[in-house]
């Protein structure tokens, strides 16, 4: 990654770049908002409950930036996500509520949200701490030719059959970020719900701590959970992840 060419657009902004590094998240953590890291390579990726993110060395765009906590923001970085692929490459990816990148059916990126305060009750929309600080992990599978046999995933490359550069990604990304997370609660929640394949009549199946549950997803709430319908036409509200495709 020619980290130079990627601070040149961005300058008097702080950019730190690791060629190799446990989390960008764990780096990130200590700065200011507005902070960037990127990494050539995680040795500890961080991905959602507990999981790991496979960090390939110079395959993906691997970074966490320091931001202040805002409602959504899991949706706002994933519109955010979304648009710098498409602007980037033309490629559209599905938006799998709350935080993946879906491509021909499998993950292609991911996004994962930290406070470093506790937030009140541990949702990730809740950002009523006034002194919280959010780090902001974003995976991006941009060059990966193959992935472990547990990993459902994809890469760009995979996708469009030739190599990617990553600074351009990484440039685009930047300031998609600095547009989406300006935008409004409303704004986000409307344009997530658009853009997802998944925020509406879309069959899933939802792993939660007391089981797993089959329905059909009804929307998001004014918070930006997920709302699902079972058969039996209760609503269950979502307040984490698990989200799959019902038969995947």
């Amino acid at each position: 990654m020619n980290i130079g060419q990627i601070r040149g657009a961005f300058p008097g902004r702080r950019i730190d770049y690791y060629p190799t590094i446990d989390s960008t998240m764990n780096a990130a953590a200590p700065l200011e908002p507005g902070a960037v890291v990127f990494a050539g390579e995680q040795t500890a990726g961080q991905g959602r409950h507990g999981h790991s993110w496979h960090s390939e060395a110079g395959t993906g765009l691997y970074c966490s930036i320091v931001l202040q906590p805002s409602p959504v923001l899991t949706l706002a970085l994933g519109l955010a996500a979304a648009e710098a692929i498409a602007s980037t490459y033309g490629i559209a990816c599905d938006l799998r509520w709350p935080n993946d990148l879906m491509l021909d059916g499998k993950k292609v990126a991911g996004i994962l949200v930290h406070l470093e305060k506790p937030v009140t009750d541990g949702t990730f929309s809740d950002f009523r701490t006034p002194s919280a600080k959010a780090i902001a992990g974003i995976g991006i599978n941009v060059n990966h030719t193959a992935f472990p046999a547990a990993l459902e995933a994809t890469s760009l490359r995979a996708h469009l059959g030739r190599p990617l550069s990553l600074e351009p990604l990484a440039i685009a990304l930047l300031h998609s970020i600095d547009a989406f997370v300006l935008e409004d609660k409303e704004t986000i929640l409307r344009l997530f719900a658009h853009a997802s394949s998944y925020a509406a009549g879309r069959r899933v199946t939802v792993d939660l701590p007391e089981g797993r549950i089959e329905g059909t997803t009804a929307g998001l709430n004014p918070d930006g959970f997920l709302v699902v319908r079972k058969d039996d036409g209760t609503a269950t509200l979502i307040l984490a992840g698990g989200v799959r495709a019902a038969g995947s």
